[in-house]
């Protein structure tokens, strides 16, 4: 396949191919004319490159992962790792957007004077948003009204 077309089939820009090259991530196999040429298994490599690159790898660590020539070789330990990461990442995430949620249907008169949101900004201040667990679940409007 000439590098138009992986990059048509792959989603992706035949710059970005180029750079993938040059990181050591794909290899082309030859060229016809001026045009790259890739065998069809660079599909599925680029598809594990897109899933890395999801998940948060660097393009550095995804390279480690590829022996050239051989099969991606992945360290079972350094995905757990990650999906740790992705784990923390999506609490925090949560607990921002419970936040964002509970700010845009809180009745107090104010931000500055619900409980609640003085809890999400006293933990933005410290740098540490509070675990979801912590976060009260959603309450009916009368009981959030109560609270505040």
């Amino acid at each position: 396949m000439d590098i138009g077309e992986v990059a048509r089939r792959a989603g992706v820009p035949v710059s970005t191919l180029r750079f993938y090259e040059q990181k050591g991530l794909i290899a082309s196999t030859g060229r016809r004319g001026l045009r790259r040429l890739f065998d069809p298994d660079v599909l599925d490599r680029l598809a594990l490159i897109a899933i890395a690159r999801t998940a948060g790898f660097s393009l550095d660590e995804i390279a480690a992962m590829f022996a050239p020539g051989a099969r991606p070789l992945f360290d079972r330990q350094v995905l757990a790792d990650k999906a740790d990461e992705l784990d923390a990442t999506i609490r925090r995430l949560t607990a921002m957007r419970d936040g964002l949620r509970h700010a845009a249907a809180c009745p107090a008169p104010t931000h500055m004077e619900c409980p609640t949101f003085r809890r999400f900004l006293d933990a933005a201040a410290s740098g540490a948003l509070p675990a979801p667990e912590r976060v009260a679940p959603r309450r009916g409007l009368k009981q959030r009204a109560a609270d505040a």
